[in-house]
């Protein structure tokens, strides 16, 4: 059996084409670093699109992941902070509103806790739970754009909120996963909600920022602004997509497609080479670079659209300062970033991650960013006694000073 000190923090990452793990640790230092200490990752086969479909094989890529991991470290894990993934999580927007009924009427934090919760009284179907809840805005007596209403005084309080669901069954299914492998999660959250945790800054978080984690099989999104959460989806599409449109349009096999994606594929105009080769199990393949640009460039395209539909749903198309910012293994597709800003008429970067120390030259890519914002998160929310609840630290997490609050498994 694994043991876990309190004081390392664990980030597992389960994505459709493989599983990654970080561990942190805060230093003792003046100013508190978070320094990386292990890492490990591992291909899975289990998944399509974010979902369990194959839960052995899942298993055991969790299991060789936290291995290297361990290793690496020298630590035993039995818990992190795990995300939940798949295009079955869906955002609404939900309103609760309460009565002060203090002598004094004196908001207190117990107050604020109460108007989220009325937040969650809505009807959902029997097979979706409420995984997360984010407080965007308070209203205390016809009083808008309230941050934070503890210490206010009034007689009624307001809250606008957006509720992130998933599915039941396919909850059940991750948690049955991380059985077999011998971990517990301490606290699920969505992936894009981690990946901006490590590599949003306060700025990008105030004024408006679309942040994309385009994984394998999924893109998740999230649409932070006035530090607060204002949209979360999940679209079905990922760099797999991409693999599948180059076996097709050059009439060969998916490895050797694969080959082709991460090897010479760009979304850059200009190319350097006529035809590209490739070596699989001793043979050169070669193919058409023109071709292989073409293909690439229709089938992000595509995702963008996808991607700007989702914006417009909250009037946000075209529409925020903070620009786009990228992550995920496809962020590392030449060019995706000056494509992004031509497609989606915004500011375009691929992701960094924020101040971080000790291994950091080993998790410094793209693929890496939601695994080190759930090793973050392990930190900043406070584990609970079940696997699927949790609430957070109180005024630890907080994007700029929006409150996280965390009631994973509540139904409505």
């Amino acid at each position: 059996m694994r043991e876990q000190s309190q004081t390392h923090y664990v980030g597992l990452d389960i994505g459709t084409s493989t599983v990654r793990c970080v561990i942190g640790i805060m230093e003792s230092t003046e100013g508190g670093q978070m320094s990386i200490i292990g890492h490990g990752s591992a291909p899975n086969m289990g998944m399509r699109k974010g979902i369990v479909v194959h839960a052995d094989d899942v298993a055991d890529a969790i299991t060789k992941a936290l291995t290297e991991a361990e290793r690496v470290s020298g630590v035993q894990i039995i818990q992190a902070t795990v995300n939940i993934n798949g295009s079955h999580i869906t955002g609404i927007n939900s309103r609760g509103v309460i009565a002060i009924s203090a002598a004094n009427r004196e908001i207190t934090d117990d107050d604020r806790l109460r108007v989220e919760e009325a937040a969650t009284i809505i009807q959902l179907p029997a097979n979706r739970e409420i995984i997360q809840v984010f407080a965007k805005n308070y209203r205390l007596d016809g009083q808008d754009n309230i941050k934070d209403p503890v210490g206010m005084h009034g007689v009624r309080l307001e809250v606008d909120t957006h509720i992130v669901t998933a599915a039941t069954p396919n909850l059940k299914s991750l948690d049955m996963v991380l059985e077999k492998a011998g971990i517990r999660a301490t606290n699920h959250t969505v992936a894009s909600l981690a990946a901006a945790e490590a590599v949003l800054n306060r700025q990008q978080k105030e004024s408006g920022t679309l942040l994309l984690d385009i994984g394998a099989g999924t893109t998740n999104i999230v649409v932070v602004e006035d530090g607060e959460i204002q949209h979360v989806a999940v679209l079905p599409v990922g760099g797999i997509n991409i693999t599948n449109d180059l076996a097709i349009g050059l009439k060969t096999d998916l490895d050797i497609a694969e080959l082709v994606k991460t090897q010479h594929a760009t979304l850059s105009d200009a190319a350097h080479k006529s035809r590209y080769a490739v070596q699989y199990e001793g043979k050169m393949h070669q193919f058409d670079a023109e071709e292989v640009r073409m293909i690439t460039e229709a089938r992000v395209e595509e995702l963008f659209e996808l991607v700007d539909r989702e914006l417009r749903k909250i009037q946000k198309s075209r529409k925020l300062p903070g620009g786009v910012v990228i992550v995920g293994g496809t962020a590392n597709l030449p060019g995706i970033a000056d494509f992004a800003k031509e497609k989606l008429q915004l500011a375009a970067r691929v992701g960094n991650l924020q101040s971080l120390g000790g291994l950091i030259d080993t998790v410094n890519d793209p693929s890496y960013s939601t695994t080190v914002g759930l090793m973050l998160l392990d930190m900043l929310l406070v584990p609970s006694s079940h696997p699927q609840m949790g609430q957070p630290n109180q005024g630890a997490f907080r994007l700029v000073e929006g409150l996280l609050k965390k009631i994973s498994g509540k139904k409505a």
